[in-house]
């Protein structure tokens, strides 16, 4: 069992957004839990009160929580991507019905920030020649969607 487990307050679409998270993951993601709200809870008897789910073998707690606590960016679920078609097919899934922003974050449809990252960014970003450095961090400054040729370019 996972010791730690993110809960993503959602008003009322847990459920759906668990559901679309796992269809774009596929592989190793997964519903594994759905729990209603019963008569005694806040919510409506009988709607979703939690959805239990895994993204690439990372577990997650959808909560069905209110309108009270929209998301910010003050918290994103950053994904490693081993090349250029998995960026791609991720920034497109994931924006799709969102709002896509700069350096490879984006909002979904239900508000959740996201980092869709090549897993050479890092490198890049580090490599010995400062100023090779420099350029990559202002190339990358300038994109929405992460383009991994253009970073090497840099």
């Amino acid at each position: 069992m996972q010791k730690i487990t993110p809960c993503l307050w959602y008003d009322g679409t847990a459920k759906e957004a668990a559901e679309h998270y796992v269809a774009i993951f596929g592989g190793d993601s997964r519903i594994l839990d759905v729990s209603y709200y019963g008569e005694a809870a806040p919510g409506e008897t009988g709607s979703v009160l939690t959805v239990t789910f895994s993204l690439a073998g990372q577990e997650y707690m959808g909560l069905n929580g209110g309108p009270q606590f929209p998301f910010t960016e003050a918290i994103s679920l950053s994904v490693d991507c081993a090349d250029q078609a998995e960026v791609d097919r991720l920034w497109a899934a994931l924006s799709e019905g969102g709002e896509e922003s700069q350096c490879g974050w984006l909002k979904d449809r239900y508000g959740v920030s996201w980092q869709i990252v090549p897993n050479e960014l890092p490198r890049l970003l580090a490599d010995p020649d400062p100023a090779k450095a420099e350029r990559t961090m202002k190339a990358m400054l300038a994109m929405g969607k992460l383009d991994i040729q253009a970073l090497r370019d840099a």
